[in-house]
């Protein structure tokens, strides 16, 4: 019965999914799609992580033609309640809650794993989901180390199964069209990029060591990374600023400019890595910089340039995100939404393409839901007619890379020279502790 399901699924719901944003949002209720004929032959998923950015992703998974979401899994008891109540009006079925997402592997009805937990449960939790047969949608970062990606380069292609990676921009259709306009020409030849995020991000002051609160399993919390004690401001968001389980704004939010970049310039691995930067505003318990310059240049002539200000939110370019490229006949402004505009050698704007819909990129939990929707479809695509990804794990793991070198180069506190070919650090034997992590006895990454 099993196969025959996961049969129908890769023979037909790739016919009826539609490519459009109309499609990927439907007019009618989910409820009412689920009373058509074969309507419950889905691809079902587990959701991982629901506190804010995974209870935004339940909802439009939720939402899809031809899916739903059957588990939800997260260690806060009240994240569980509050995603099921968030997704009952968009599906028939009533998800079972997991505490330990394991359990939720070992179900044969689930399809696919999407991962929204906290980085340094990303590839741990990506990998285990391949070893047990699960195609795998993980926010970005892919990893919380380089040496996590390559594990999970190696462990998709091991385990035949599909991650997607959720930089979404590759699939926001007006982007996807400048990236091409600048490609083919637009302005001339692209020889840097300067990305940017900004933010008013307030202290994380102090924390009290105190026991966890009940509803939350603080053990599986931390999971693969080595035992620490809880303080009572880490949780649900200020482990982005703490090294052990985060890896600071550059990752958080970084990765989608410097994966633009790395799309339109046309480039892989670097051969040069600087930064500088360092946590100035506030004298708190944040151990990452909230003020901090990435740059990194590549052998074909470019380079490229990340700005991340996570406590001073002045827009750079009219926008507090954003990616600009310049080229020999003029430069491209891609903004926080769907939209960009190509301006000549004077500064005069040559072509504008808007975005139909607002955007709030400082939104943390869901700033783009119709357009987010296009990059679900394209994982479905790949899942049930080979399409290919517009950031598989390959192209994934390059840009998370590119942006860790980063963070590498400002905790050694000088430049890095590249290998262009791997990726890896050249010549410099004290980087390399920070190219792995050491974990909790028992889970360790292992192919």
């Amino acid at each position: 019965m099993e196969n025959s399901r996961r049969d129908f699924i890769k023979k037909s719901i790739g016919s009826a999914a539609a490519i459009s944003v109309g499609g990927a949002l439907p007019a009618f209720s989910a409820k009412s799609y689920a009373n058509i004929v074969g309507a419950n032959d889905k691809i079902v998923v587990s959701m991982m992580g629901v506190n804010s950015r995974g209870k935004a992703l339940a909802k439009n998974f939720s939402r899809q033609e031809k899916c739903e979401v059957a588990h939800i899994c997260d260690v806060d008891s009240r994240a569980i309640t509050a995603c099921t109540e968030a997704i009952k009006d968009r599906q028939t079925r009533v998800p079972v809650g997991f505490t330990d997402f394991r359990k939720s592997l070992e179900s044969k009805d689930i399809d696919a794993l999407v991962i929204a937990a906290p980085d340094h449960w990303h590839a741990p939790a990506t990998l285990l989901a391949l070893q047990a047969d699960k195609h795998v949608y993980v926010e970005k970062p892919c990893s919380h180390n380089p040496k996590e990606g390559e594990i999970l380069v190696e462990a998709t292609a091991k385990y035949g199964k599909i991650v997607q990676m959720g930089n979404q921009r590759r699939s926001w259709p007006n982007v996807m069209e400048g990236i091409q306009a600048l490609k083919s020409g637009a302005i001339g030849r692209v020889y840097y990029g300067k990305g940017w995020y900004t933010n008013n991000r307030a202290s994380i002051g102090i924390g009290k060591q105190v026991a966890p609160p009940e509803w939350l399993d603080w053990d599986l919390w931390q999971g693969p990374a080595p035992r620490k004690d809880f303080k009572d401001n880490l949780i649900h968001y200020n482990w982005h600023w703490l090294w052990h389980w985060g890896t600071g704004e550059a990752l958080n939010n970084g990765t989608h400019m410097v994966d633009l970049m790395r799309w339109g310039l046309g480039v892989d691995y670097p051969i040069k890595v600087s930064s500088n930067g360092g946590r100035y505003r506030y004298q708190d318990d944040w151990e990452t910089p909230d003020t901090q310059i990435i740059n990194l240049d590549f052998d074909n002539n470019t380079s490229m340039t990340w700005e991340g200000r996570s406590c001073n939110g002045k827009n750079i370019e009219g926008s507090n995100v954003g990616v600009m490229f310049y080229g020999e006949n003029g430069s491209m402004l891609i903004p926080s939404g769907n939209s960009y505009t190509i301006f000549d050698l004077k500064s005069n704007i040559v072509k504008h393409v808007a975005a139909d819909q607002n955007i709030d990129p400082r939104d943390l939990a869901n700033p783009a839901e119709h357009l987010d929707a296009l990059h679900i479809r394209n994982m479905f695509d790949g899942i049930t007619k080979g399409e290919k990804l517009r950031s598989d794990i390959d192209s994934g793991h390059k840009s998370t890379l590119l942006v860790q070198l980063g963070n590498i180069a400002q905790r050694m506190g000088k430049s890095l020279d590249i290998d262009p070919k791997t990726g890896h650090i050249l010549n410099d034997k004290k980087s390399k502790k920070y190219w792995s992590r050491t974990y909790e006895k028992g889970w360790e990454m292992k192919l």
